[in-house]
């Protein structure tokens, strides 16, 4: 209750930036010190998406858009048609939820995606109806004339009253604290990679030449460092550089095991690493980019969500012309699925089939860019259907499972002298399955393109396909998956 016995309900207040510690409704209005955000109760009708908030007859609705900064959140009300801006709210657990206390249920909020978005959100949702949290590619913001703080939250909060922003997906818990472990293990690996560059580049500089083992940080290669002749500062890099490999290389171990452990509990991680050259790294890194596969009801729409799918330019008469891969999304996954067809593509099977194919047409670079697509298909209809790869190899994959339980910290086991060479028979014999599969492949193939059902170039605008191998262009092939 205010001084005057009003509730503190839908009207924030702001000083310096921050809520007041006597928050109070009912300040007057010629307080010099007070910047008022006056937030009145109101009844929220029922509105289909894309539909302008204040073309909803009879009902008066708020729109609240926060431009979000490190240090504090910019305020601007649209009400009624008209946008008025509110001050700023320090970007605090305390104020910020202050802040939630003083909004009613029926107000929505949007704000951009950032750093401190899905905290901010995640403190406001429990009060209001809805938090939208929108990509700034969507707003429009970023090619604006005039930009400031202010006017930027003007902007969200005029686009979110008109209906005209599509939230992007919140990701659940498992979701978020996965995508958090692998971007820290992705740091964690490029700090390594630049210490090992490093260490290289003084073998350069003092022209020692390439050392006769395979791994350079392994135990010969580092003897054979400890050997090496070199002025004191280049021993201390070198040194240094070794010391903090070994750190990382613990790190790495660490972030790696939780990853597996979160793994073997994840059914659908399992399930993909039944394709021959997934690991749970690609496995996880799709999961945690694409979330709940059921937001795509059919794969092109994942295609395009991951960027694998080709631009498109046409106007007027002529035709549409197909370029380069879109790129949109994470590059993260688009990394993942193109290092996994690389190791997938010599492994015999259909997919081995699918990219000779396209090699012998555009190239290798285009080819492998069209196994990352077929791939993504591929955990698209696995995920959908909830079955395992048809042509899997059980003794590979049943490998994969082991090395992911040592890793997340199984006991090795003893005495198992002749298990493995058992398992490389097996694993041969269903190698030699997988070489029919994929002879049945291309056969098929084949089959549809006597028969017409086949495109004779790779790309989907007639006249224009190649018949040679592309320079280092990268487009996606249109045949069917």
């Amino acid at each position: 209750m205010g001084p005057s016995g009003e509730r503190n309900v839908g009207r924030p207040f702001f000083v310096d930036g921050s809520l007041s510690p006597s928050f109070s409704v009912a300040a007057p209005a010629t307080d010099p010190v007070a910047l008022r955000a006056r937030i009145r109760r109101c009844r929220w009708p029922t509105v289909s998406p894309g539909t302008s908030l204040s073309a909803t007859k009879g009902a008066k609705v708020r729109a609240i858009g926060l431009d979000v900064h490190r240090d504090f959140c910019e305020v601007a009300i649209s009400e009624a048609g008209e946008v008025r801006s509110a001050g700023r709210v320090a970007a605090r657990p305390d104020a910020l939820e202050l802040f939630a206390q003083s909004l009613t249920s029926d107000d929505q909020v949007v704000l951009e995606v950032t750093g401190n978005a899905w905290e901010i959100a995640r403190i406001i949702e429990g009060h209001v109806k809805r938090v939208i949290v929108v990509s700034p590619s969507d707003t429009g913001i970023r090619q604006a004339r005039a930009k400031t703080d202010r006017l930027d939250a003007r902007t969200l909060a005029k686009l979110l009253a008109a209906g005209s922003l599509d939230s992007v997906w919140m990701p659940d818990e498992r979701t978020r604290v996965m995508r958090r472990r692998l971007a820290r293990r992705s740091q964690l690996v490029a700090a390594r990679t630049r210490a090992k560059n490093e260490v290289h580049a003084i073998l350069m500089r003092r022209l020692k030449g390439r050392p006769e083992v395979s791994d350079l940080f392994g135990k010969q290669g580092r003897a054979w460092l400890a050997e090496l002749e070199l002025p004191v500062e280049e021993r201390e890099t070198l040194d240094s550089g070794l010391r903090q490999i070994d750190f990382l290389d613990g790190e790495v171990a660490l972030v790696e095991r939780a990853i597996a452990h979160d793994a073997l509990n994840w059914p659908d991680a399992r399930r993909l690493m039944t394709v021959p050259g997934v690991n749970v790294i690609v496995a996880v890194t799709f999961l945690a980019t694409v979330g709940d596969i059921h937001r795509f009801p059919d794969r092109r729409k994942l295609v395009a969500y991951l960027g694998l799918d080709p631009k498109v330019r046409q106007s007027g008469d002529a035709p549409a012309a197909h370029g380069h891969i879109s790129k949109q999304g994470s590059s993260q996954a688009r990394h993942a699925l193109v290092e996994a067809s690389w190791s997938a593509v010599r492994t015999p099977g259909p997919l081995h089939a699918f990219y000779q194919r396209i090699r012998a047409r555009r190239g290798h670079q285009v080819a492998i860019c069209a196994a990352a697509r077929k791939l993504a298909c591929m955990f698209w209809a696995m995920l959908w259907r909830q079955q395992d790869y048809a042509f899997g190899q059980p003794s590979m994959t049943a490998r994969k499972i082991r090395r992911l339980e040592i890793t997340a910290g199984a006991p090795r086991r003893q005495n198992s002298r002749g298990v493995w060479a058992a398992a490389i028979a097996m694993r041969e014999a269903q190698r030699d399955l997988a070489r029919q599969a994929e002879q049945a492949y291309a056969q098929t193939i084949r089959d549809r393109q006597a028969a017409g059902a086949i495109k004779a170039g790779a790309s989907a605008t007639p006249g224009h396909a190649s018949q040679k191998p592309s320079k280092g262009t990268a487009a996606r092939q249109t045949t069917s998956p």
